[in-house]
């Protein structure tokens, strides 16, 4: 159920804010879960993607772990009630400080991303009196035909431990004595929708595996990562994203041991769709080239992934209706990358029309800045209204 269904309570509200379908959230996460229960998967939710307390909540309450890439999100995941024993804790450049909030925490597991985050957590954990149990990160070179902004497994990239270096590795976790190595993680990149890209990664995690094993090397636990993308263009046709083929891909190409298990971090393919960011338009005109633009109150500050990624969202009126027109929709910052489209289809737009931007559940307010000293956006919750 869109924003649309609550045109009426919306329009009251000052602009600009996040919409939560809190429906749509359950039912999709409760279908992810489903999915991945059916070959006996585990997902923790990447945090990242949306740390709203009733988004993180409802992630929780369906029973999802979480993985965490800043020692902040590792304190927002134990304060949200999640149980240490459930906390993965990635990212490429840890400082200390976050280390030992981690290891005073107990959580489950690092996943390291080079050699010398190895020694440092070692060391660390050494000082506590304390082992850590870490993933190694292993960089598989996979390209996953995706943006590069958000592309993360291919070599040339500042992820994970090289498949080059996987020898040395090996032999550097034989004189690091407050480490447990329990699992191998990796992830290649967002927002992937062909499902070919998850059976060339699963081939490679087999032989990367397999290595691991024939060095002696028995990991408890694989890690997938995330990375399955959602419909931006037309969000109603797939409200859900296709999890059956998803976690079916994954089970059909991937060989674990009969002992391992598989673990995903899903961030964006559970909560993108649910949110929305609502705006008000508050000037329209015609610029030199002859072009009808909406200038609307939410801006770059509230939703970077179209100046950032040149990401499209689909943009809807809520308040207006009949035949559409090309509209550049641009918000108030004062950067020309302020655009959300330069080309969205929109009925004739007056002063005070309300626009939804759809599938802005994931990466929205996450990333919300104060650049301008602009507030940041507050949020709406369908079952609040």
């Amino acid at each position: 159920m869109s924003a649309r269904q609550y045109v009426s309570q919306l329009t009251k509200l000052e602009t600009p804010y996040y919409f939560y379908d809190m429906q749509l959230l359950h039912d999709t996460l409760t279908r992810a879960v489903s999915e991945a229960s059916k070959y006996g998967y585990k997902i923790h939710y990447a945090l990242k993607a949306n740390f709203d307390p009733r988004i993180v909540s409802a992630a929780l309450q369906a029973g999802l772990g979480v993985d965490c890439v800043s020692g902040n999100e590792v304190r927002t995941a134990i304060e949200s009630g999640c149980p240490a024993s459930k906390i993965v804790f990635a990212g490429v450049a840890k400082s200390d400080r976050e280390i030992r909030y981690a290891l005073g925490q107990n959580i489950f597991a690092f996943n390291c991303e080079s050699l010398q985050e190895l020694q440092v957590i070692n060391a660390l954990a050494a000082e506590m009196g304390r082992t850590a149990q870490v993933a190694l990160r292993i960089n598989p070179d996979v390209d996953p035909h995706t943006h590069q902004n958000i592309s993360t497994g291919h070599a040339d990239s500042k992820f994970g431990i090289s498949y080059t270096e996987i020898d040395e590795a090996i032999r550097t976790l034989h004189t690091l004595p407050n480490l447990q190595i329990v699992g191998l993680h990796f992830h290649i990149g967002s927002q992937i929708r062909q499902m070919e890209v998850f059976e060339n990664f699963c081939l490679k995690v087999n032989t990367i595996k397999q290595w691991f094993a024939d060095q002696g090397v028995e990991v408890q636990y694989l890690n997938l990562g995330g990375g399955l993308g959602v419909d931006y263009e037309d969000p109603d046709v797939e409200p859900i994203p296709d999890f059956a083929s998803y976690f079916g891909t994954i089970h059909r190409t991937l060989k674990p041991a009969p002992h391992q298990q598989v673990l995903f971090e899903l961030g964006r393919s559970l909560v993108a769709q649910c949110g929305e960011l609502i705006t008000r338009v508050l000037y329209t005109k015609k610029n030199a080239s002859g072009r009808d633009v909406a200038l609307v109150d939410a801006g770059m500050t509230d939703l970077i992934r179209p100046a950032l990624y040149q990401a499209h969202h689909k943009i809807e009126c809520l308040t207006a209706q009949g035949s559409e027109c090309s509209y550049m929709v641009g918000g108030p910052v004062c950067e020309s990358s302020d655009i959300f489209d330069k080309t969205a289809m929109l009925p004739k737009l007056k002063r005070g029309d309300l626009l939804a931007i759809r599938t802005a559940g994931a990466y929205g307010s996450a990333m919300a800045s104060r650049y301008n000293l602009r507030d940041l956006p507050r949020s709406v919750y369908s079952d609040e209204l």
